[in-house]
């Protein structure tokens, strides 16, 4: 029989509901040390409690989270909460032996980064990953493979984005991801930020100093209640940084933007090289792009059509397409497997060092933004 780890949800909002969903079609994949099993939720709005225990059967609903987490019921925890309350509850979860997987930035600032950070070096037996799931995509897993294979040469530029358009219409009621106090000052990047840095901090390009772009182009939104509030977080946000490299120091573009014209949610990654290039984007599940190049010689773009491949198999068939609740359960299937002593197939949920790095950078843009100059990223 499977071998089952039991869950507790501190967050029962979107990504809460993802991950039940990921959990109960877990008979979707054919290769797994494990299976995950939701034994208890906690949201301090009691109404979104009760469509789990409709789904998926009787559990402990807490408005609490200290009762989650007294619960020796639970053995992991996803915690997907306002980023204000990352650096109170994930060192709460730590230090009830619970493994974590948190939602990003791992912190509202690089300070609430730091205490998370002591926090973890202070349980070195639990496993504990940030989430970002896009980089599980079949053609984000190609991109990574071909740099990996050193057919990309000397760098030319690499560019990440992360683009959403919802915030185009200047009605759409303010919510805590539009306000400083609670999202952070970082706004945009804070949200989207370890989205576009994490396949770039896993193949080791480390900014070294980076320039900003950030723009607030809607400054008051609706409070639902008939007024308006201030909006002061950022929109859009551009960071070109400069990436050391032993082959010569690279710029790399990363796009965290909230209002992208006609981006509904669209992820990218562009590397392109002397000897190789390769380009994958969210618009295009099925395709991943490249270019082979020898001195001389034809400058061509090969596309090929991936269907369904995914880093832990499944039942679907390779002609179909992939998409982003396949991206979701891929990222907690590799999760799960480090819980049960695998190696998540090679490529492990983000980590707490990655979130980390990813804050140093978000820390020195925001500066830069500020500030109009160029800012030295200070890594911890």
């Amino acid at each position: 029989m499977m071998r089952e780890i039991r869950f507790g949800i501190i967050g029962c909002g979107l990504m809460g509901r993802e991950f039940a969903s990921a959990a109960a079609r877990w008979l979707h994949l054919t290769d797994t040390r494990a299976k995950p099993r939701i034994v208890a939720v906690c949201d301090t709005n009691p109404a979104l409690m009760g469509w789990y225990a409709e789904h998926l059967g009787p559990m402990q609903q807490t408005t609490d989270y200290r009762e989650l987490l007294a619960n020796p019921e639970v053995d992991a925890v996803y915690c997907a909460v306002p980023h204000v309350l990352h650096a109170e509850l994930y060192p709460a979860i730590l230090a009830a032996g619970k493994h974590l997987l948190g939602e990003k930035p791992f912190g509202m600032d690089a300070a609430q980064n730091a205490t998370i950070m002591a926090a973890i070096a202070a349980h070195p037996n639990l496993i504990v990953r940030c989430s970002s799931e896009m980089p599980f995509y079949p053609g984000a897993q190609r991109v990574i493979d071909f740099v990996k294979s050193g057919s990309i040469g000397p760098i030319l530029e690499v560019e990440a984005a992360f683009l959403h358009s919802s915030d185009i219409n200047p009605q759409k009621p303010l919510n805590w991801k539009r306000m400083a106090s609670v999202n952070g000052e970082y706004g945009c990047m804070g949200d989207l930020g370890m989205h576009v840095l994490h396949v770039p901090l896993r193949l080791g390009w480390r900014p070294e100093t980076v320039t900003a772009s950030l723009v607030k182009r809607v400054p008051t939104r609706p409070d639902g209640k008939g007024g308006t509030l201030p909006c002061d977080t950022w929109d859009n946000a551009t960071i070109t940084a400069t990436v050391p490299h032993a082959d010569g120091a690279f710029p790399m573009v990363l796009k965290t933007w909230r209002i992208a014209p006609g981006e509904a949610n669209t992820w990218s990654i562009r590397v392109l090289g002397m000897n190789g290039s390769a380009y994958f984007s969210t618009k295009q599940p099925r395709q991943w792009q490249f270019m082979r190049y020898t001195a001389g010689g034809p400058q061509a773009w090969a596309t090929e059509d991936l269907g369904y491949t995914p880093l832990f198999p499944a039942i679907t068939g390779g002609i179909f397409e992939f998409g982003f609740t396949d991206a979701i359960q891929q990222m907690w299937a590799a999760f799960i497997d480090e819980l049960a002593g695998g190696d998540a197939h090679g490529f492990p949920c983000a980590s707490p060092q990655e979130a980390s790095a990813h804050h140093a950078v978000l820390t020195a843009a925001l500066q830069a933004g500020k500030t109009g100059q160029s800012v030295k990223v200070a890594y911890a």
